[in-house]
């Protein structure tokens, strides 16, 4: 948000250096307390190989406030503890893909959630974003010892994305179970981040490309995942935030015709659902012929900020 402030108001990195360096100070908690012995501290995890990456996590193991019955109810149905399930939980929603079967160990049961044994690939490549951009403002700044630190700390990130997320047979991006030491096997459009942050190499864009192509364009946009679980944040539903991140990141690497259809998938269905109902929602349908969207805890929001931005913000590239 920041870095996109700054290309209307150029102080904006400067300015808000102290509030980013806090941001990730909050991920990076407990970092320097992990060791051989102790592999998860808060939201940071010590892989295999050393390095450290971060996986979503929350200070409390109880019901969530806004679900109290809900939270109950599957903990009853779950074999796992219920202060385990209950952090779970809050875990995801921290992710802002509550729910998804993307955080369930079998993916078609939601009692089976295990979101804190996960390393999600987008939320690595956001903060590989985040030490870029520390590095360069704190370059600014004429800290150029402290910049120096911040870029090692994105380049290591940078290399256990691509060592932990990227199946080399499956040429595409997973999130990493590290407590089962394996990749999860659900395809999720989360996959289309180390493209928009150009991390992933040409050659992986290219196997990422073609299984957006084939797998997830559907008629009004990109489909979440491939499952369709009841969960908002799965098949059939498409998401705005997630259409610009793979919009973006397709033309990171060239694939102009595909961002182009991508794009005029999504704001077809925008527009249909417009005309149908004279509002912009939360989420769309993406299989259907009219775009109107379901599953979840909740009912289809009505606005929507973020739909009417990327609307916008597609309309003038």
């Amino acid at each position: 948000m920041v870095n996109l402030l700054s290309s209307h108001k150029p102080d904006a990195l400067a300015h808000y250096f102290p509030q980013l360096a806090k941001e990730y100070a909050f991920w990076m908690k407990g970092a320097d307390q992990l060791s051989e012995k102790t592999q998860t501290q808060h939201r940071v995890v010590r892989m295999p190989n050393g390095s450290v990456l971060n996986r979503y996590w929350d200070e409390h193991n109880t019901p969530r406030p806004e679900s109290y019955k809900e939270d109950i109810e599957l903990a009853h149905q779950s074999d796992q503890k219920p202060d385990e399930i209950y952090r779970h939980l809050r875990a995801a929603a921290e992710s802002g893909w509550d729910f998804s079967s993307r955080w369930f160990r079998d993916e078609h049961s939601f009692s089976t959630i295990h979101t804190t044994e996960i390393i999600p690939v987008d939320l690595n490549c956001l903060l590989y974003s985040l030490e870029k951009t520390l590095a360069e403002v704190s370059l600014k700044r004429g800290d150029s010892k402290q910049a120096n630190a911040y870029l090692q700390k994105s380049e290591k990130r940078k290399a256990s994305i691509l060592t932990y997320c990227w199946s080399s047979e499956k040429k595409f991006f997973f999130d990493f179970d590290f407590v089962a030491n394996k990749q999860k096997e659900s395809y999720t459009l989360a996959s289309a981040f180390p493209l928009f942050f150009e991390i992933a190499t040409p050659q992986q864009a290219n196997g990422v490309e073609a299984i957006i192509k084939t797998k997830f364009l559907k008629p009004g946009g990109l489909t979440t995942t491939m499952l369709n679980s009841g969960q908002q944040w799965d098949a059939p539903n498409g998401w705005a935030p997630l259409q610009w991140i793979a919009y973006k990141g397709l033309l990171n690497y060239g694939f102009d015709a595909l961002a182009t259809q991508v794009k005029t998938n999504w704001t077809t269905a925008n527009l249909k659902v417009y005309a149908n109902t004279g509002k912009m929602t939360e989420k769309y349908d993406v299989f259907s012929n009219d775009g109107a969207a379901s599953g979840g805890e909740y009912p289809n929001q009505d606005g929507f900020g973020w739909t009417n931005g990327v609307y916008l913000a597609m309309q003038e590239l």
